[in-house]
């Protein structure tokens, strides 16, 4: 899937190096056309490894993309330098006049704040409100997607005590569904989260489970009314993001335990190994396939 990204945005060397398709401003208009307009609403800290994480997963495929990177109007990032937030990212209320064929929405390490004293929660719900005619699909990620439905269906998140931390098997609850084309009955994912949405909370809203954990809680949601996906865990995930988060903690002298069935024999000296890489690349792959057959070819008609 050829990925349309800026120049000089930090991801085009990485993704380059690893064999992802990376198309020019010259490269896209030979082709006659037109690309998939994705956004990224970035809530996350390291935006970079955000955008590079992302945009490997959306870009490995046979479909011309466009990716545009979106942040909250007034929110300033303090992790990202204020150079990248201007030179690659749309404020909101700029990005907010386009239609789009498909909307990623992040997570954000704020997860014990309630969403009320979030600073940018107000804004927030007006991206939420502007997917039903503005966006086509939407996938919300972690935190993003515990908002959402939060905002549409008062979904509450509950937290659990201790940070639900490592790798942890997810069983497909729905194999036909086309989200999950190609998956194993069973699948490895990344966690890092404190809260978790409930079954008791979400099925009552017509929302329906695609796959799920005994140890880990829900994965992946499906919502039709909304044409939205939910996935509550990080396929996305490097593989050594967890270790990234490991290792900050046990410099901070924050207690934490040792992400689970993570390391090899759980030795925080020997490096992890990815394997959930490949369904990463199945599920978002296929919801961009699913987008490509349903959205509307005049992007003028998206949300009609």
């Amino acid at each position: 899937m050829p990925i349309k990204i800026p120049a000089d945005l930090p991801a085009r060397d990485v993704l380059t190096r690893e064999g992802v398709m990376v198309m020019s401003e010259d490269d896209a208009a030979r082709q006659d056309i037109r690309p998939l307009q994705i956004a990224l609403l970035n809530l996350m800290p390291k935006k970079v490894q955000t955008e590079t994480q992302l945009a490997r997963v959306i870009g490995a495929g046979p479909l011309q993309i466009e990716l545009t990177l979106i942040r909250m109007t007034e929110h300033e990032s303090r992790h990202t330098p204020a150079e990248h937030m201007r030179a690659f990212y749309q404020p909101f209320a700029k990005a907010r006049e386009r239609k789009f064929d498909g909307l990623i929405i992040t997570g954000a390490p704020i997860e014990h704040l309630p969403f009320e004293e979030v600073s940018y929660w107000r804004e927030l719900q007006e991206v939420f409100e502007w997917t039903r005619s503005h966006v086509h699909s939407t996938f919300a990620i972690c935190w993003g997607g515990q908002a959402m439905l939060r905002h549409f269906y008062g979904v509450p998140k509950h937290d659990l005590g201790a940070k639900l931390f490592g790798c942890f098997e997810q069983e497909v609850a729905r194999p036909g569904s086309p989200y999950l084309t190609g998956f194993a009955d069973r699948f490895v994912a990344p966690v890092s989260r404190w809260t978790e949405v409930r079954e008791d909370d979400v099925t009552k809203h017509g929302v329906e489970i695609l796959a799920a954990s005994p140890l880990s809680g829900i994965c992946l949601l499906r919502d039709e009314a909304l044409n939205a996906l939910f996935m509550f865990n990080h396929l996305e995930y490097d593989a050594d993001t967890l270790k990234q988060e490991y290792d900050r903690d046990v410099i901070a002298g924050t207690p934490i335990t040792i992400p689970a069935n993570y390391y090899p024999e759980d030795d925080p000296s020997r490096p992890p190994r990815n394997t959930w890489r490949s369904h990463g690349h199945l599920l978002y792959g296929n919801w961009i396939n699913q987008i490509y057959q349903t959205t509307p070819f005049e992007v003028d008609r998206i949300g009609g």
